[in-house]
């Protein structure tokens, strides 16, 4: 299925969260349990920690995101940070339970609603800058996962994009058959 392209901001607002939600579940899928905790040094955090953190700001930014602040009160972002869930069932959980939260705050959503006005943190914010404030957010962290990852694998990765030394090949098949991973390009517009 050949890339589509929408003219609806929301539209191509999910497609893209869900492509960054596969490519880290792609990159975890890769590495062992233990791995998902390691550190390279103190002032990096492990695979479970930024889902820990990505799954506690999808729940603060995206619970009630048309009526109250985007940074909830009860939220205690330092502790997204210190001791990540103890299993990769528990983490995964929590990463299900994360997205859950984007999934019902966009779902209902219009284009109308684009213009509306919600708050973080005390600041105001179209729901489209909302969103595309999630749009960089949650990639920055993908990345991170997806280096780890690729740093526990070494020789062994798998690639998630164009393999090393094979963009001409790539660029080479019909335009329908071009994938990402496991992850067709033409499911963006899905």
């Amino acid at each position: 299925m050949a890339l589509q392209f929408t003219s609806s901001h929301l539209e191509d607002s999910l497609s893209l969260f869900r492509y960054y939600k596969k490519l880290a579940e792609d990159a975890m899928a890769q590495v062992t349990d233990g791995e998902l905790t390691v550190t390279l040094d103190g002032e990096m955090n492990s695979i479970a920690l930024i889902v820990k953190h990505m799954a506690g700001n999808m729940r603060s930014r995206w619970t009630d995101f048309l009526t109250t602040d985007g940074e909830k009160p009860l939220r205690q972002r330092d502790s997204e940070f210190v001791e990540p869930p103890a299993t990769r069932a528990e983490l995964m959980q929590l990463w299900e339970e994360g997205w859950d939260c984007v999934w019902r705050a966009l779902g209902p959503l219009s284009e109308i609603d684009l213009v509306r006005t919600v708050t973080i943190r005390g600041e105001n914010h179209s729901v489209m800058q909302a969103i595309n404030r999630q749009l960089a957010h949650y990639p920055y962290h993908v990345g991170q996962i997806v280096m780890l990852a690729k740093h526990f694998r070494g020789e062994q990765w798998k690639s998630l994009s164009v393999p090393r030394n094979r963009s001409a090949e790539f660029n080479q098949k019909d335009s329908s058959e071009k994938s990402v991973g496991e992850f067709r390009l033409g499911q963006l517009a899905k």
